[in-house]
C-alpha cells in the first residue's frame, strides 16, 4: 500500500511518502501515530511561518466489493511529538461529534415526527449544508471575453447579460445542487434560505441579503435571475421569505431580527418599483413576467414572441405581486414598531394591493376570473385588441389563493395610520373591494382577525373543489402543477396554422421546450405546495373550524382548513417515506435506492436536500403557532406576548 502527501506554501515544502516496507516519516515507530491499524495518515506540519498551506493526500487500496475501508486523517498546526498520540482519542471524538449532532437534530425536528420522517428530514437538511459552494462571476470580464466592452459600447451587439456588467459575485451560496446545478437561482434561493432557517438563520439570512447586495441587484432594482440569464424575470418571493425569517427567529429567541428587516426593505422596495415600471405594460395593474419560473406552464413560451402578436396579461404575475404587497406591508409594520418613519411606506402597500386584487378580479370576458369554470386564467391580449382566456387549469390559476395574509389585532394596533388609511381609501373608492375578500369593519373574523385576499369566500370554495379534487390537482403525493384532466382532456389553441398544446404529463415530455422535461406539465413542486398550504393556515386562522369543504372532493369528509393543510403535507411526505411494502415512492422502480440500505441514505439525502427540508422546516416554524392557535380555541390560550403565540404565521 501506498501513501502520499504533499504540502505547498512559499518557499516552505515538503513531501511525504511510504513505500510499504520503509520507515515511517518523522522517525518514529509509534504505530498509534499512524493509527492503530497502521492505515491512517500521519500528521503533516510545514515550517511555522508558512502562510496559506495547502496539502493533498493521496492514498490507494483494492477495496472489493461489500468491504470497507476507513482512513483516518486528523490536521494539527503543531509537529508531532515523539510521545504523541495523535488517534487515541479518535473514536471517542467522532462519537461525541455523533451525539452533539444527534441532539441538534433532536432540537429542530418536531416530536411528532415518526423516525423515518425524522431520518428523512435530517438527511435534507443535511444535503441543503453539503450544497454550498464558493460562486465567483466578473460579469464585465465575461462580456469582454464575449466581445463586448461595457460602459464603452453604446451599440453592442445583443448577447444574453449584457446588461449586467456591474455584477460581481464572489461568495459561498447555497446551489439547487452544486454537482449537476452549481449555480444560484434567485427565486430557488430565497427558497433555500426557508429550509435553512431551521439549522442555521444566520447563514439563511445572509443568503436573502446577497439577492439584495449591490453587486448582485441591477441598479434598476431587477433581482438577477440566474447565470445563463440574469435578465429572466423570477416570482418575487424574497420578500416573503425575508419576513418567515423575522418570523423564525421570533419563534427561536422570543425576538426577531428588525435590523434585517430595515436593511432588506429598501432593496425590496427598489424590486418592487421595478416590478411595477417594468412588468405593468400599461399601468393597469395587470402584471406579465415571462414564464416566471414556471418554464412549460402555458400553450406558449411565455418568456418569448407570441405566435399571435400581443402580450399576455398573467395571472401568476399579478397574483404575485398581491403577496408582494402584503409581504411588504407585513415587513414595514413590523420596522414602524421601532420607527415611525416607515409607516408612510406601510400605507403605500395598501393602495397597491387594493389595485391589484381588483384588477385581478375584474369581472367581464376579458377578466382573469372565469365564472364559469370557478377558476383563473392568463389572458392573451391579441393585437386587435380581442381577448382571450387561455384555459389551461395549471398551477397558474391556484396562485391567486397565496395571494392572503392574516392581519392580527396587534398589528392593527402598533399602527393605527394604516386602518385609517384604508377606511378613507375605501369610502371614497368603494369599488376597491369589489372581487377581493371582504376585509375591514364588519368583516372581522375569529379573535378579531382581519385579512387581505384577493379571492373572496365564493371564489376560495369554488377553486378548492377543483384543487382537491383527485381527477385534477389533488394526486396522492401532494397538488399537482397541472389538472390531470388535461390527460385526457389536452388544451389546444390555434394560432398562424399550428395548434399549441398543453397535455397532462407526469413524468418525460412530448415537446422539447425547456429542455424536454415535464417539468410543470404534471409533476408536484414542494414549493409551490408550501406557498398553498401557508395560504391554508392564512385562511384558518381568519374562518376558525366554521369554515369546512370535502377533502378529497366526493369522498364525503369534511375538513376545516388546518385539517386540509395537514392532509396535504402529509401526502406529501408520503412521496420520502416508507409505504406498507417497505418502499419509498421518490424512488420508483429503481431497486438498488429500495433496498441497498446504504445508497438508500445517500439518495434520500440528494433527492430531497431541497424539497423535503423546504416543507419540513416551514412544517417545523409553524407547528408551534398552529398548535397555540388550536388550544386557543378550546380556552386554553397561552399567556405568550409574542406574535408568535398570537397566531402570526408566515
Amino acid at each position: 500500500m501506498m501513501l502520499e502527501a504533499a504540502a505547498f506554501s512559499g518557499a516552505a515544502s515538503f513531501a511525504l511518502k511510504e513505500i510499504a516496507g520503509r520507515e515511517r516519516p518523522y522517525a518514529t515507530a509509534d504505530a498509534d501515530a499512524w493509527g492503530e491499524d497502521g492505515d491512517s495518515f500521519p500528521s503533516m506540519h510545514t515550517a511555522a511561518d508558512a502562510v496559506g498551506t495547502k496539502a493533498s493526500a493521496c492514498g490507494q487500496a483494492l477495496i472489493l466489493a461489500g468491504e470497507t475501508a476507513v482512513w483516518r486523517l486528523r490536521l494539527s498546526d503543531e509537529a508531532p511529538r515523539p510521545d504523541a498520540r495523535p488517534f487515541a482519542d479518535f473514536d471517542a471524538l467522532f462519537a461525541a461529534r455523533i451525539d452533539d449532532a444527534d441532539e441538534f437534530y433532536r432540537s429542530i425536528i418536531p416530536s411528532s415526527a415518526s423516525p423515518d420522517a425524522a431520518a428523512v428530514m435530517r438527511q435534507a437538511l443535511a444535503g441543503m449544508l453539503w450544497s454550498k459552494q464558493y460562486y465567483y462571476l466578473d460579469a464585465g470580464h465575461w462580456l469582454v471575453e464575449h466581445g463586448i466592452e461595457p460602459f464603452v459600447e453604446l451599440d453592442a451587439p445583443s448577447i444574453r447579460n449584457r446588461d449586467w456588467a456591474h455584477m460581481v459575485n464572489a461568495d459561498v451560496i447555497s446551489m439547487p445542487d452544486k454537482w449537476e446545478y452549481p449555480w444560484y437561482a434567485a427565486w430557488d434561493l430565497a427558497f433555500h434560505a426557508v429550509a435553512l432557517s431551521a439549522v442555521d438563520i444566520e447563514f439563511a439570512k445572509s443568503q436573502l441579503e446577497l439577492m439584495l447586495n449591490e453587486m448582485y441587484l441591477h441598479p434598476s432594482g431587477q433581482m438577477p435571475a440566474y447565470e445563463w440569464n440574469f435578465s429572466d424575470v423570477n416570482p418575487p418571493v424574497h420578500a416573503w421569505a425575508t419576513i418567515f425569517l423575522h418570523r423564525r427567529a421570533q419563534a427561536l429567541h422570543g425576538h426577531g431580527d428588525v435590523d434585517f428587516l430595515k436593511r432588506s426593505f429598501g432593496k425590496l422596495l427598489s424590486n418592487f418599483t421595478w416590478w411595477v415600471n417594468r412588468k405593468d405594460r400599461f399601468g393597469r395593474n395587470l402584471f406579465d413576467g415571462g414564464f416566471l419560473g414556471l418554464d412549460n406552464i402555458g400553450v406558449f413560451d411565455r418568456s418569448a414572441p407570441l405566435p399571435t402578436g400581443g402580450y399576455l396579461e398573467q395571472a401568476d404575475g399579478t397574483a404575485w405581486m398581491a403577496l408582494f404587497c402584503q409581504n411588504m406591508l407585513e415587513i414595514a409594520t413590523e420596522v414602524a414598531s421601532v420607527d415611525p418613519a416607515f409607516e408612510n411606506m406601510a400605507v403605500k402597500f395598501v393602495d397597491h394591493f387594493l389595485a391589484i386584487g381588483n384588477a385581478l378580479n375584474r369581472a367581464g370576458d376579458a377578466g382573469m376570473w372565469d365564472e364559469e369554470d370557478g377558476f383563473y386564467y392568463d389572458v392573451l391580449r391579441q393585437p386587435d385588441g380581442s381577448a382571450t382566456r387561455l384555459k389551461v387549469r395549471s398551477i397558474v390559476g391556484l396562485l391567486p389563493l397565496c395571494a392572503t395574509t392574516v392581519v392580527e389585532p396587534w398589528q392593527r394596533e402598533r399602527v393605527p395610520k394604516i386602518e385609517a388609511h384604508f377606511r378613507a381609501r375605501v369610502a371614497h373608492r368603494p369599488e376597491l373591494l369589489r372581487g377581493i375578500h371582504h376585509t375591514g369593519e364588519g368583516a372581522r373574523g375569529y379573535a378579531d382577525r382581519g385579512i387581505m385576499a384577493v379571492v373572496s369566500e365564493d371564489r376560495l370554495r369554488r377553486i378548492l373543489a377543483r384543487m382537491l379534487d383527485e381527477q385534477e390537482f389533488l394526486s396522492a403525493y401532494g397538488i399537482r402543477a397541472l389538472s390531470r384532466v388535461h390527460r385526457r382532456h389536452p388544451y389546444v389553441f390555434h394560432a398562424g396554422g399550428q395548434a399549441h398544446r398543453v397535455d397532462y404529463l407526469p413524468a418525460e415530455s412530448d415537446s422539447g421546450m425547456f429542455g424536454g422535461n415535464s417539468n410543470w406539465r404534471g409533476p408536484i413542486w414542494m414549493p409551490m405546495n408550501v406557498l398553498i398550504i401557508r395560504a391554508l393556515l392564512q385562511f384558518y386562522m381568519y374562518y376558525g373550524n366554521g369554515f369546512t369543504v370535502e377533502c378529497p372532493v366526493r369522498s364525503g369528509r369534511r375538513m376545516n382548513l388546518f385539517e386540509v393543510a395537514h392532509e396535504i403535507g402529509a401526502r406529501l411526505l408520503r412521496i420520502f417515506l416508507r409505504d406498507e411494502r417497505g418502499r419509498r415512492p421518490v424512488f420508483g422502480g429503481t431497486e438498488v435506492f429500495q433496498t441497498d440500505p446504504v445508497r438508500t441514505v445517500l439518495a434520500i439525502g440528494a433527492v430531497a436536500l431541497m424539497v423535503g427540508a423546504i416543507y419540513m422546516a416551514y412544517r417545523a416554524a409553524v407547528e408551534e403557532s398552529v398548535d397555540d392557535w388550536l388550544r386557543g380555541l378550546s380556552g386554553q390560550r397561552s399567556q405568550s406576548s409574542s406574535p408568535r403565540a398570537e397566531g402570526s404565521v408566515p
